[in-house]
């Protein structure tokens, strides 16, 4: 049966159930008594609902806290064991799977190298996957996902588009991915139930919806969260973690002419900022990296280089040189993203990023302001993310988060069918609409 919005009383309920999980989840425990006043449902709403959610497994008692003259009130949270959700960062050295519960508490990783030409091949990413799932499950006892496993998200370098029954594919110009299909590869390798949540956004989308749920973005109202490792992306994330955009900014055009970015085209920001690009400049000026050695060895040389410790020598004049020239593109690139978005937030992430910020955040600081406008530039606080180098995996799990929680903590392996009723505004302009 629809109500006169088109909802059936099954979508009122699964919005109630929705309300009080996330309610739970973001700002629990609290008691029955909490939970009506903060969701806005009524108490006689809010005891089905939590009879409903106990009964399921999903609630569970969290103590207790005295009452105004009456009994203690039982506290009531989201129980962490209800439910797994595996998140995968596809990265630039190696592949990282990690098995959290619902409370995104660590239960076991596996990390795959991937290092030469092949290092994006397809088919080895889609092993990677594959092996690093099945051992996660293996390691925390349940091989099977012991039907508890709510899905799985995927960060990953590119462009994320649906296409039909191919599901997510994938477009990375800079690895040589046109259009791979990952989400069908992925299903069939691992094979997945076919009702199972695989999730597939760019990696610095789930690093900007993570620290936008539980890191340095929480409580803000937007922000710009910028992903800086061999290469640089950056995503605009609100207080709404659904509206999270990815941004292809590192690709935007710093110098007409200037040096052959990863994805073919001069002058981008990544040819200049990112990890990569930094250390061959180096090595262009005179610099000398530890030989054989990977990117995240050698960028820690330099900035070794640039600020040796207490008594062991002075700093290499080339190495801060260069050092110093990557904070200011980095920091006029801020700039686009606080002329174009104004965000309250702009937050610096990434392996790379998280070690060289802590030296050169507060010059990237000065070239932001003065390459901006005052106004937007005067209201964005630049910092650090807060949550360390595996935030992109922390937050590809919250993609099958959002799902479930949205769901009411259901699983449902085909979508209803569902009457589609027009807004009164939609019938009334389609008289005015020319064709």
């Amino acid at each position: 049966m629809a109500a006169g919005t088109g909802r059936t009383v099954n979508d009122l309920r699964s919005g109630n159930r929705a309300a009080v999980l996330r309610r739970l989840y973001f700002g629990g425990p609290l008691s029955r008594q909490e939970l009506g006043p903060a969701t806005g449902l009524s108490s006689g709403t809010i005891s089905n609902v939590v009879g409903d959610l106990v009964g399921d497994g999903l609630l569970e008692e969290a103590g207790t806290v005295d009452s105004d003259g009456g009994r203690p009130r039982t506290l009531l949270r989201i129980a962490p064991a209800a439910g797994r959700l595996i998140g995968v960062d596809v990265g630039e050295t190696r592949v990282r799977v990690e098995l959290f519960d619902l409370a995104l508490t660590e239960l076991a990783r596996a990390e795959r190298p991937m290092s030469g030409a092949a290092a994006y091949d397809v088919d080895a990413v889609v092993a990677h996957i594959r092996d690093g799932v099945a051992e996660v499950l293996r390691a925390a006892g349940e091989p099977g996902g012991d039907g508890r496993l709510v899905g799985i998200g995927v960060g990953v370098p590119g462009i994320v588009a649906a296409a039909g029954e191919q599901g997510a594919v994938v477009h990375g110009q800079t690895n040589g991915w046109d259009a791979v299909p990952l989400e069908r590869l992925l299903r069939t390798a691992c094979r997945l139930p076919a009702g199972l949540p695989v999730l597939i956004e760019n990696g610095a989308r789930t690093l900007g919806q993570a620290e936008m749920w539980f890191g340095a973005g929480r409580g803000a109202q937007s922000a710009a969260v910028v992903l800086f490792g061999s290469g640089v992306g950056a995503c605009l994330v609100t207080d709404r973690a659904e509206q999270g955009r990815a941004l292809e900014w590192g690709h935007v055009t710093v110098r007409v002419g200037g040096r052959r970015c990863r994805c073919g085209a001069p002058g981008c920001l990544e040819a200049y900022a990112g990890a990569a690009a930094l250390l061959e400049r180096w090595r262009e000026a005179g610099g000398r990296p530890p030989e054989g050695a990977d990117e995240e060895t050698a960028l820690a040389a330099l900035v070794a280089a640039a600020h040796p410790a207490e008594g062991e020598g002075r700093a290499d004049p080339v190495a801060s040189a260069v050092l110093a020239d990557t904070a200011e593109y980095l920091g006029a690139g801020l700039s686009g993203l606080i002329n174009l978005f104004q965000p309250e937030r702009v937050l610096v992430g990434g392996w790379a990023g998280l070690l060289l910020g802590p030296r050169f955040l507060e010059a990237v600081r000065g070239h932001a302001a003065a390459y901006a406008l005052a106004y937007p530039a005067g209201r964005a606080a630049i910092a650090l993310g807060a949550l360390g180098p595996d935030a992109v995996t922390v937050g590809a799990a919250t993609l099958p988060l959002a799902v479930f929680l949205d769901a009411g903590g259901r699983r449902e392996e085909k979508p209803r069918q569902r009457e589609v009723v027009l807004p009164a505004w939609q019938t009334a302009m389609q008289g005015r609409v020319r064709g």
